[in-house]
């Protein structure tokens, strides 16, 4: 079975960090990409990040750039989310997924884990 396990959030402070992780398993590891994505109470679902496992190419919203890096772990079939300088806007259920192509779009993505939420308080 397919599985992605989103773990690392948590409460943390205006400024803060936090590294999430999503654990793959259940699918060829190296042959998709990993995106984040993220989700606030009231809005949409916004794409923060992705990788892909293929060529490592990265690709981050605007809204988080220079803030976020992701890198990919092959080995463990694991991908990162390191967040820094986090506002308070950045709160939000986050969660990783598996797709063919690196993308903001969340349509290219076959698979999903569960959130984890992050809180940023001010």
């Amino acid at each position: 079975d397919v599985q992605l396990q989103a773990f690392g959030g948590g409460l943390v402070q205006a400024g803060g960090s936090l590294r999430l992780s999503c654990a793959a398993s259940g699918f060829v590891f190296k042959d998709y990409a990993i995106g984040w994505f993220r989700q606030a109470p009231g809005k949409g679902r916004e794409g923060v990040s992705c990788i892909s496992n293929s060529d490592f190419s990265t690709n981050y919203a605007d809204s988080v750039k220079g803030r976020f890096s992701i890198s990919t772990d092959r080995a463990k079939n694991t991908v990162y989310l390191q967040m820094n300088s986090l506002k308070p806007e950045d709160a939000a259920v986050y969660y990783c997924a598996a797709g063919w192509i690196c993308s903001g779009s969340d349509y290219v993505y076959d698979y999903w884990g569960q959130g984890t939420q992050v809180t940023v308080s001010s």
